[in-house]
This record gives structure tokens, C-alpha cells and sequence, in this order.
């Protein structure tokens, strides 16, 4: 039976980005790719919007858990290519912010359209839907802009107090317990199971006495993002072996379910005091043939598509 249209479209996706995960250059490679071919680098209301929701969700939990109204300093893990997350937290009055990336992404184009586009919010009263801004950090962001000729990414964000780290994560240039609320949006399922083992105790090293971790994880399978024509379980029907071939290095899923989350954080004795999760569709699980290191699972867990842990370390 030949593969619909629509199928080859993940899998030709999947050839390329395997591909260019080998070549020299790869993430500016895959940049292209994801610019020209699958529209994935944009920076519009979408994406902003995900991200300041994300945001608003991180504090939200900070506030609740850590019984504080707000953050001195925070860590993110995953900048990508639009600094949103860090620039709304300096807006909003943080004041030691870090950000970490096994790459460097974000360019002084990006950065810019970055802060473009939360003034742009900020003037039209919609960024008050997802945090407050203090007025003189939003005076000072517009100074910057309009000053800002001839600095580059990194020392646009310096000047708001952000400090670009691209670094492994497992060895952060921070003192320990300096960090009040540690975060990451859609970034945990990229990492693979034992070096996530080393972030998470890594960020236990850096978190400061009553601090919160808070992390949204998306488990779907991102080719079908993309792909409307398979579920977001397709790639549970692969053995370990087969998804390694499928695999690749620029944009790798790790196919960790809910329950392997949260046996990782008992294992690394963090303490989930606060969760969210989508169910998923139990419907769309069945139609995949499992890989049989799947079947015996209960398919409520494995059909949970997306989960926020919090976890606190004591104050």
C-alpha cells in the first residue's frame, strides 16, 4: 500500500532534518529548513501569545507556591530564537535573569523584532492580558531600542539585566543557590533522559532556598504538527532502534511519557507540590500500533499529551 501524501510529508521532513543534523553548520542549516520550507521560524502573535501565556503560568505558580509576589532572579532553560520569555520577565521587574542554550540562536535581528513586538503590545494595552509591566522597565526597554545601534544580541540583553548562557546545562556558571524560579517551555522532551537527569540535579545545585521549578512539557509527536495525516502518538508504533534511525540532532524527541517524568523527578528526590496535564485522546492512542515497550502501559498516562510540573525546593 503506497503512503498517502500526507504521510510522506513527516517522513520526508524527518529524512531532511536527519540529514542536516549531520552536516557542518547544522542548526543554521536547519534554521533555513524550518524558515523557507516549514514556516517554524516566526515570531507572530501565535508564538507570542504561547509564550506569555507560558509566562503568565510561571508566575502565577511562583507566586502560589513560594508565597512571594515576585522573582529577584530567574533561570530559563531553552532561549531558542526569540528571547520573549526573558525580556517579558524584565519587564515585568526581575532583575538577574539567565537564559541557557546548547546553541546560540538569537541574533540582534531577533532580539529586536523581540522588543518590537512587546512595546507593540505594551502601547496597545494587550501584554497587561498576561503580566504587569512596570512603566519605567517599559520606558527604559524603549530607550534601548532607540539607542541601540551597533550593539549586538547578547549586549542588548545585557543591558536589560539578561544574560545569555551557551553552555551545556549540566554546568552552569552559577553560584549555588542564587536561582528564585527556574522554567522551560516545550524544551524538556528535546533532551535526552540521562542528560535531563543532569540538568534537573544541576538546577537543584543553582535553586536558592524556596524556590520553584516550573517546566511545561509537550509530549505529541512534533511531526504530526506538521502532519496533520498521522496522530500525535505516531511515534510511540517505533522500536527504540527504528526512532533512533528516525531520530535526529537539531530538533531530537525524547518519546517520555508523563509517568517517566515523574518516576525521574522521584528518582532526583524533587518534590512536585503542583501539576497540570492535558488527558490527550485516548481514541487517536488506540488507533497506533504500539511498540510493545509501550502496550502494557496504562493508556490513560500514555495518552497524557502535555504536563506542567512544579516542583519546590524547601526554604
Amino acid at each position: 500500500m503506497r503512503p498517502s501524501r500526507y504521510l510522506r510529508v513527516w517522513i520526508l521532513k524527518a529524512v531532511i532534518q536527519k540529514a542536516i543534523s549531520l552536516a557542518p553548520a547544522s542548526h543554521a542549516v536547519n534554521e533555513l529548513f524550518q524558515k523557507h520550507v516549514t514556516g517554524g521560524v516566526k515570531l507572530d502573535d501565535r508564538f507570542l501569545d504561547d509564550r506569555l501565556t507560558h509566562l503568565r503560568s510561571h508566575l502565577t505558580g511562583y507566586r502560589e507556591i513560594a508565597g512571594r509576589p515576585f522573582p529577584r532572579s530567574t533561570l530559563e532553560l531553552g532561549t531558542g530564537w526569540y528571547p520573549v520569555v526573558p525580556v517579558g520577565l524584565y519587564l515585568a521587574g526581575a532583575d538577574e535573569i539567565h537564559t541557557v542554550d546548547v546553541a546560540s540562536l538569537t541574533t540582534r535581528e531577533r532580539v529586536t523584532a523581540t522588543i518590537d513586538a512587546l512595546l507593540d503590545m505594551y502601547g496597545s494595552g494587550r501584554l497587561s492580558e498576561f503580566l504587569f509591566v512596570k512603566p519605567e522597565r517599559a520606558r527604559a526597554l524603549g530607550d534601548l531600542r532607540r539607542t541601540a545601534d551597533g550593539m549586538s544580541g547578547p549586549d542588548m540583553l545585557e543591558r536589560l539585566g539578561v544574560r545569555l548562557l551557551v553552555t551545556d546545562a549540566r554546568d552552569l556558571p552559577l553560584p549555588d543557590g542564587a536561582i528564585d524560579l527556574i522554567h522551560s517551555n516545550n524544551t524538556f522532551e528535546h533532551v535526552p533522559p540521562e542528560v535531563l537527569a543532569g540538568i534537573l540535579t544541576e538546577f537543584d545545585r543553582v535553586a536558592a532556598p524556596g524556590s520553584v521549578q516550573s517546566h511545561f512539557i509537550d509530549m505529541s509527536d512534533h511531526f504530526a504538527h506538521l502532519d496533520k495525516s498521522i496522530t500525535i502518538y505516531n511515534y510511540l508504533r517505533f522500536s527504540p532502534r527504528a526512532w533512533r534511525l528516525i531520530d535526529n540532532g537539531v530538533q531530537p524527541q525524547n518519546r517520555l511519557r508523563y509517568g517517566d517524568y515523574r518516576r525521574l523527578y522521584d528518582e532526583l528526590g524533587l518534590t512536585v507540590v503542583k501539576e497540570f496535564h492535558r488527558p490527550g485522546d485516548l481514541e487517536a492512542l488506540r488507533s497506533v500500533p504500539l511498540h510493545a515497550g509501550y502496550r502494557d502501559r496504562d493508556p490513560a498516562e500514555l495518552a497524557i499529551s502535555h504536563c506542567h510540573l512544579y516542583s519546590a525546593r524547601p526554604a
